[in-house]
């Protein structure tokens, strides 16, 4: 048991570190505070949603679950148009005709369009798929919010017109800081507040 509440405290001590060990940047790699950052993203995506614009989510795996929430987040709480390229038979159908790395690529081809926003999310920030996929929402005039981890130098991390890196090796770790931060756009964005927090806290039953 000593050893369990050794792991279980340490587990989240770090986890608690994240935020502010993570490093967000602009299009230029200069760095931003995280309220920066979520500044930014919320400007990016009010100002998509206000032009009759789209949010889109790419992520493999563990990211594609954060993309299909997210999304549906986006649009049913934000009242934002926001899409996922997850749908299975899709998938089987690129992968197989055009090769995996191209599975994202050739959706954004078909349904981005100039204004739209792209979330690129991916752990390692090296998937073939999700790079190939930020090249073409640069090619469809779209903006692209890049979610990366691991090694610092990771291909993502520098692509994005805003980029989140998480400097973690544990895709719980990582994968869990790209959807707090993902959440955070979005209810601050819907007017969740400090004040609001502590008082929903006290309230709280």
């Amino acid at each position: 048991m000593p050893k369990m509440q050794a792991d279980v405290e340490s587990y989240f001590r770090i986890l608690a570190d994240l935020p502010g060990r993570s490093v967000s940047t602009d299009r230029a790699g200069e760095r931003l505070p995280m309220a920066g950052f979520i500044d930014a993203a919320i400007e990016l995506t009010q100002e998509a949603a206000g032009r009759g614009h789209k949010l889109m989510f790419i992520g493999n795996g563990g990211s594609a679950a954060i993309a299909s929430h997210m999304a549906n987040d986006f649009a049913k709480n934000g009242g934002i148009p926001a899409m996922v390229f997850n749908d299975g038979a899709a998938l089987t159908c690129l992968g197989n005709d055009l090769g995996f790395e191209q599975i994202f690529a050739r959706q954004i081809e078909l349904h981005g369009r100039p204004g739209d926003v792209l979330f690129a999310i991916s752990s390692s920030g090296n998937s073939a798929d999700i790079i190939n996929g930020v090249k073409a929402a640069r090619e469809a005039g779209c903006a692209v919010v890049g979610l990366s981890g691991f090694g610092p130098d990771n291909k993502l991390r520098r692509l994005g017109d805003l980029n989140f890196y998480v400097p973690s090796e544990e895709y719980g770790f990582v994968e869990l800081m790209h959807q707090i931060v993902c959440h955070a756009v979005l209810d601050i964005a819907m007017g969740w507040t400090a004040d609001a927090g502590l008082w929903r806290r006290k309230g709280a039953a």
